[in-house]
């Protein structure tokens, strides 16, 4: 099922299925969302939970149990509830039931999504709560992906990441199989922006950490229009496209928490959270990604 809500400048839709996004409509009517060529990449905007990232061997330990989980966590993949679909918000729920509890996470959680429209911006909050009796650990990130190029008069070298302040993003390595190698490196420095070519991601996503820029914005070098997340208070920002040439689209995601550590013991209670919550403690973070295109 999905839900649409709008305003003067944006026309926003959200499926139940993962509580994704999956279209974005400006004034004139033009998509700026991903729309999920599955020969491509076959998702829109993910939610990346209870964990971001790859588990070593594809599992974790908890209870006594192995357990097989996939990359970026369960939540994009099951039917959240719908709770509410008017004015400018839209609010979604998953809550762990016996079925969750007993296939893919053995713990007590409820996660909240509320999209809300503000002009040109759009706030996307993630609530996590305890319902439980025991301490709830979880990883959390965002996925959001945007078409590239804006039209059909300009192309990939078009484009440009943009910080707000030169940067020196430290880069967390994750070659070649998607779990942190525990080396890190620098391929960029003191650099306001980060040019856009079809080459870019031919090794994957690179994995920022250490920024202090508030925003990073996909460009157009030209006129200036952009899209831009705000990342300040996001220990790890990450960007990324699929390995299609000419580039077709762009992610830009923040996250709470990491991919596996190569080394990294299996078990659930050993890895590092994004927040470990005790019974009735709630905890949230929100994304607001401007789009003035």
């Amino acid at each position: 099922m999905q839900a649409t809500i709008h305003n003067e400048f944006l026309t926003l839709t959200v499926d139940t299925h993962g509580a994704e996004a999956v279209s974005l409509k400006n004034a004139a009517g033009e998509e700026m969302l991903w729309q999920a060529d599955p020969a491509i990449w076959k998702r829109h905007a993910p939610i990346l939970f209870p964990w971001t990232g790859k588990l070593v061997d594809g599992t974790f330990a908890a209870k006594g149990k192995t357990w097989k989980g996939g990359q970026h966590g369960f939540a994009r993949d099951l039917e959240h509830t719908l709770l509410r679909a008017e004015g400018d918000t839209i609010q979604l729920e998953l809550r762990a039931d016996d079925a969750i509890k007993a296939e893919r996470f053995p713990y007590d959680f409820a996660l909240t999504s509320t999209f809300r429209l503000e002009g040109k911006t759009v706030h996307h909050t993630l609530q996590v709560t305890n319902p439980g009796t025991e301490e709830l650990r979880f990883g959390i990130g965002f996925h959001p992906a945007f078409n590239v190029p804006f039209d059909e008069k300009h192309t990939t070298t078009d484009y440009e990441f943009r910080f707000d302040r030169p940067e020196s993003p430290v880069i967390l390595d994750a070659s070649p199989n998607g779990l942190l190698s525990g080396k890190s490196y620098y391929q960029w420095k003191n650099q306001q922006a980060i040019p856009l070519t079809d080459d870019l991601f031919a090794d994957d996503s690179f994995c920022m950490a250490g920024l202090r820029t508030g925003t990073i914005g996909i460009c157009e070098k030209d006129t200036g229009r952009n899209i831009t997340c705000k990342v300040e208070g996001y220990p790890y920002s990450l960007i990324w496209s699929a390995p299609a040439k000419p580039v077709r689209f762009v992610c830009i995601e923040p996250w709470h928490s990491l991919p596996a550590a190569a080394t990294d013991p299996q078990d659930w209670e050993q890895r590092a959270a994004a927040a470990c919550l005790a019974p009735g403690e709630s905890w949230q973070t929100t994304l607001s990604t401007t789009f003035d295109r």
